[in-house]
């Protein structure tokens, strides 16, 4: 399986410019002054389901999917256009063109594919067993906001898909709808109008044929995203077996992104079934057969005079066995009532909506809302059966005490950095079965802590091993009822002992040298910030004197930083700089990059928990405050092998991908707070837009929302195991959060405007406050916090030392002095 930075690397021999800011800017607001299509897109929502847009990251290269699932579900039903490529991670793209079925499955956002399992095509007339082709060049869609243009690298927006024969079918734009929970499209080649719904585990159809005669479904086992269009997906293990005339059941294990996971469904139709075939290497197997096992099977199932009345299906699915897949759809669907599933999936969806109520004057503002509230649910992803059995990340079934679930899809890298802080404000009964499944899988996986975890499976996906900074940070947060202790022998282990991706050397030398491992900046960087995590889980463990050795050893990020030219740099193994250097570039070798889809502007301003020991290698804070100027106001051009989710340019900040994510926030550490206040209100303004190619890179399985969430609300954490937020500029009037216990958090913007991005005080509870940052215990308890906004800016708020941020643990007139390494 080709790796996410491997994949990407393959795409990089590009010429790129930069996306001038101006010029975004004006596209963003076009989009944001409305579209007629969006807008139909949420045809029959009410409540707060009307804001949200669910196609927002359809196009460029948001990755999102359409489809109807459940708040954190396990079933993503929805379309799927293509199965290969960057652009079909999540298996849709608006400007595809054609649909080749509905598999029960999904990825939201992610910059690596797999899932789409089980796909289902309902057709008449002759059986056709190959979806066929999409019939557009083997290329990424166009985004506004890609770093890079070249005639040849990305399809032009225009391109007209010109789909080849097979079971896949065109369908009518027009028709296509959707809302949380629901989906609706028309299939033009066969006149047949598909709906879609879904609860926790089960996924239900309806699909009203238009012309007279007889059907059929086809269910493609083979089907599966891969990363090639002429490599198919890796399958081992299938199974199918007809039971009685009106079920199907059957599982498989896949070899892709998340290598050898196991799934297993079981199909209940309303209609009896007049005739079935299964087949194996496409290949017809004989009449009467009932079950087959092999790597390729699909299986077609007849229907006699279908538009006669709507043929239902309804499908479970398990990683567990198949008689999970079959508990699991009798406990959630034991009827045929399609409506009544479509509007308890929408009131799930408009109670967990309603834990965070606005206002704003501005319904794009709103459209951008709670579309990003919506995709924030989206992952991690319900991961155990109606019985409490799931598959684990050994691969063995265990099975859950009474009241727990277990998880998947957690994209760590990037939701370390804002989801996971989210949920702490308005999801907090949800964070301890979160985070004691991290703990779980850390006990459980032969590769140690979780990284990026797929389906029981360790992809091994991208750097360090952030899962330590998401229980610390639960820790931090007073959160009871996790399994902390249980955590801290593996994290221990992977800290001191593990031979693991370079961290030898990083204990050796305190970094990764360039010239013996990839990456070796960023990973050095990530490494740091896990071991300040670490840390945290150390004392509570009651081993303080690791806890201390993890603490200094966090402060390793010093070894990359050359004071002559105030950048992190890759570093040979014999402590020399590596040459050539050039903070644009990817590294100083074509060998390997020396950077996690980043460059040394990005990777410089990578310290998130030690800033103010971290500004005196620069000179102190004036230095640090003019280089961070430095990020956002220097040319925005790019070489030509950046990966292309290097996007979303201000500068050298990539809003489109997670690295930069907390940097517009670093100014309220230097004491001019008011320059993220500027910066973040113009980041809101021009990186979302509440329509198809709305994000500025790929969503990440709710990072990319959430940073837009917590951005609003006007707060951000800097640094997550802190257990503190910095003050941004909020873009609501109002808001009103569900707080654990029944407490409310109320935030005011008072006078706030489009031109107003600018905080003139701030109180809290009735009292001032001249802070530019507030604790989570504080917002936690409940209360109001009021912005006072203004056109112009008060360079007052947050400048002394005494209202910036703590940082390492400390005020800012606290820290201590180091020196490079």
């Amino acid at each position: 399986m080709v790796s996410r930075r491997q994949f990407l690397q393959g795409l990089g021999a590009l010429t790129v410019l930069g996306t001038p800011l101006t010029a975004l800017a004006r596209g963003v607001a076009q989009a944001s002054a409305g579209n007629g299509a969006t807008g139909s897109m949420r045809a029959g929502a009410t409540g707060l389901s009307q804001y949200v847009d669910v196609f927002v990251g359809t196009a460029g290269h948001g990755h999102t999917f359409p489809g109807a699932s459940m708040p954190f579900g396990m079933v993503q039903l929805s379309p799927d256009t293509n199965d290969a490529g960057w652009d079909a991670c999540a298996g849709y793209h608006q400007l595809d063109g054609s649909i080749m079925g509905f598999s029960h499955t999904h990825l939201s956002g992610t910059g690596d594919g797999d899932l789409m399992d089980v796909l289902v095509m309902p057709a008449q007339g002759p059986v056709l067993l190959q979806p066929g082709d999409r019939g557009l060049p083997d290329r990424n869609h166009h985004s506004r906001y890609d770093g890079m243009v070249s005639p040849t690298a990305m399809l032009p927006p225009d391109e007209k898909p010109k789909p080849g024969k097979g079971y896949r079918s065109r369908y009518d734009r027009s028709s296509e709808h959707a809302r949380p929970g629901y989906y609706e499209v028309r299939l033009t080649d066969h006149a047949i109008h598909a709906e879609l719904t879904a609860t926790e585990r089960a996924g239900m159809h309806r699909y009203t044929f238009g012309q007279a005669g007889d059907g059929h479904l086809l269910v493609d086992m083979t089907h599966g995203f891969h990363d090639h269009a002429d490599v198919p997906a890796v399958v081992t293990d299938a199974e199918l077996r007809l039971v009685g005339n009106d079920t199907l059941v059957g599982g498989r294990r896949v070899h892709q992104w998340a290598n050898g996971r196991h799934i297993y469904f079981a199909m209940k139709v309303s209609q009896p079934i007049m005739r079935a075939t299964l087949y194996s290497e496409d290949q017809a197997l004989p009449s009467d057969t009932r079950k087959a096992k092999g790597a390729h099977l699909k299986a077609t199932l007849h229907f006699s005079q279908v538009s006669g009345a709507p043929l239902l299906v309804k499908v479970g699915i398990s990683a567990v066995d198949i008689e999970g897949a079959l508990r699991n759809l009798d406990a959630e669907m034991p009827g045929w009532d399609f409506e009544h599933i479509q509007q308890a999936a929408a009131a799930a969806w408009e109670r967990e909506l309603g834990r965070i109520r606005v206002s704003s004057q501005s319904p794009s503002t709103l459209r951008n809302f709670y579309s990003s509230l919506y995709h924030t649910m989206l992952a991690p992803t319900l991961f155990s059966d109606v019985d409490g059995r799931y598959r684990g990340m050994d691969l063995a079934v265990h099975q859950l005490p009474e009241g727990q679930h277990n998880f998947s899809t957690y994209s760590l890298w990037d939701t370390y950095r804002a989801l996971h802080p989210l949920f702490t404000l308005y999801q907090p009964e949800r964070v301890p079965d979160m985070v004691n499944c991290l703990v779980r899988m850390a006990v459980e996986s032969p590769k140690g802590p979780p990284i990026w975890p797929l389906q029981g499976v360790e992809t091994e996906c991208m750097i360090g091993h952030h899962s330590a900074v998401v229980i610390a940070e639960a820790l931090a947060k007073g959160f009871t009822g996790i399994d902390h202790q249980r955590a801290w022998p593996v994290f221990r282990k992977r800290a001191f002992e593990d031979d693991y991706r370079g961290l030898a050397y990083y204990r050796k030398l305190g970094y990764l040298p360039s010239d013996k491992e990839h990456e070796g900046v960023s990973q050095t960087l990530e490494y740091a910030y896990d071991d300040w995590a670490v840390a945290h889980l150390a004392d509570a463990a009651g081993a303080h004197d690791d806890a201390r050795a993890l603490r200094e050893r966090s402060r390793n990020y010093r070894h990359l930083f050359d004071e002559s030219m105030s950048f992190v740099r890759p570093r040979a193994a014999d402590g020399h700089w590596l040459e050539p250097f050039d903070p644009r570039g990817m590294g100083h070798s074509s060998r390997w990059r020396d950077f996690t889809e980043s460059n040394s502007w990005e990777a410089t301003f990578l310290n998130q928990h030690d800033l103010y020991a971290y500004m005196g290698l620069f000179g102190g804070q004036q230095a640090f405050e003019a280089k961070l100027d430095g990020l956002f106001t220097t040319s925005s051009d790019l070489p030509a092998d950046a990966p292309p989710d290097i996007a979303g340019m201000v500068g050298q900040y990539a809003h489109g991908n997670e690295p930069s994510h907390h940097m517009a926030y670093l100014y309220a550490y230097t004491g001019a707070h008011y320059k993220t206040q500027q910066r973040v209100r113009m980041l809101m303004d021009t990186m979302y837009a509440p329509e198809p190619d709305g994000l500025a890179g790929d969503e990440d399985c709710g990072q990319m929302s959430a940073w837009y969430v917590l951005s609003a609300l006007g707060l951000y954490a800097v640094d997550p195991v802190s257990a503190h937020y910095v003050f941004g500029s909020p873009a609501l009037d109002g808001a009103e959060l569900e707080l654990a216990g029944g407490r409310k958090l109320i935030i005011r913007a008072i006078g706030n405007a489009p031109d107003k991005p600018y905080i003139q005080s701030v109180t809290w509870n009735g009292k001032p406050r001249t802070r530019s940052w507030i604790g989570h215990a504080e917002l936690a308890a409940g209360g109001v916090l009021e912005f006072h906004m203004s056109a112009t800016p008060n360079k007052a708020f947050g400048e002394a030392l005494a209202d910036r941020p703590p940082s390492f643990g400390a005020a800012a007139g606290d820290s201590l002095a180091i020196a490079a390494g």
